[in-house]
């Protein structure tokens, strides 16, 4: 097979491409300025959800050359938008092979793990095969969020909600689900504000209702702040604001600040209606409990996540949300 002299062009769904001694690490925050972010969040950012190699090849295998793990992984193939094949590499394992693809130029996406770091060494096709990185022609979507949005419980890294949506819309995502980390961060609002984007979307409150890290008087201000540092780059991008999925021990339960999710939902929909009231035209409300219902309880193992057949639902319904 033959090596392809990569570099961050061949990459999509990372905000930042480190170049280290081992090869190349995607990052969904700019890895350069990391300690401008909570210890947590940067550690989040470091896993690559949503993150893959794209380019057009005729070859029928590919191998992907990574830095070796302490455990086991999922990468998975995508073929013109199509999931083709998923692999597990074994912690201590460095290669992943894919065999028996179509001989005929075609759009090809690795997916990476949704749940782990990945470093990226090298990327082979068949000798004499024709590969080129993908352009970027694809209208671009920035999907901020929890767990919840990074999807660890997915079947495979093709199969969180945000990679279903994005492979059924024709859209590029950047997934900027960060499992507990999801706390309406003024910097996070700046990465959003600089990222190109025709589509943004936010689901807000999980994490703030866990970490009780914002209270009654907070939110509501904290969800108009965020929103109006995005929109100082995104004046008429299309924004879509969601409210919590159903949680069945935090919907009517006063956290330690005195939040529940009835009034964190009601308080998504007011700032809302307040920036819309002062002209955003672009911002629409979109209830959790349209995406994820009560219905859906035994989608819950924990109850607070969807395992990956509700991750599947929720794909399902906000394809239906997303309009524009």
């Amino acid at each position: 097979m033959q090596t392809i002299e990569i570099n961050k062009e061949w990459f999509r769904g990372a905000v930042s491409i480190e170049t280290t001694n081992t090869g190349f690490r995607p990052w969904r925050l700019p890895h350069d300025q990391l300690s401008l972010f909570a210890s947590e969040l940067a550690e989040k950012a470091g896993e690559t959800a949503g993150v893959r190699v794209a380019f057009i090849s005729d070859s029928t295998s590919v191998e992907l050359h990574v830095a070796i793990t302490d455990k086991d992984i999922l990468f998975d193939i995508v073929i013109e938008d199509e999931l083709v094949g998923t692999k597990t590499l074994i912690a201590g394992e460095e290669i992943c092979l894919f065999t028996n693809l179509p001989g005929s130029m075609k759009r090809v996406e690795i997916y990476f793990s949704q749940k782990a770091a990945v470093i990226v060494k090298a990327l082979k096709v068949d000798d004499g095969a024709s590969v080129t990185p993908l352009q970027n022609n694809q209208p671009r979507w920035v999907a901020y969020g929890s767990s919840i949005t990074q999807c660890s419980a997915a079947e495979s890294p093709a199969q969180t909600w945000p990679a279903i949506v994005a492979r059924n819309k024709g859209w590029d995502l950047t997934c900027m689900g960060f499992g507990g980390q999801c706390h309406l961060e003024p910097m996070v609002a700046r990465v959003i504000r600089d990222l190109p984007a025709d589509v943004i979307s936010m689901c807000l409150g999980i994490n703030v209702m866990g970490g009780n890290s914002l209270n009654i008087r907070t939110f509501r201000s904290a969800i108009i702040g965020m929103v109006s540092i995005i929109r100082e780059k995104h004046r008429n991008t299309p924004l879509f604001l969601f409210s919590p999925i159903y949680c069945p021990h935090r919907e009517t339960n006063e956290n330690l600040v005195g939040m529940t999710l009835v009034t964190m939902r009601k308080e998504i929909q007011e700032a809302v209606n307040i920036l819309t009231f002062y002209g955003d035209s672009n911002l629409t409300y979109v209830d959790g409990l349209d995406i994820f219902g009560e219905a859906f309880v035994d989608k819950l193992p924990d109850q607070l996540h969807p395992n990956a057949e509700g991750y599947k639902i929720m794909a399902n319904h906000i394809l239906g949300k997303l309009n524009i």
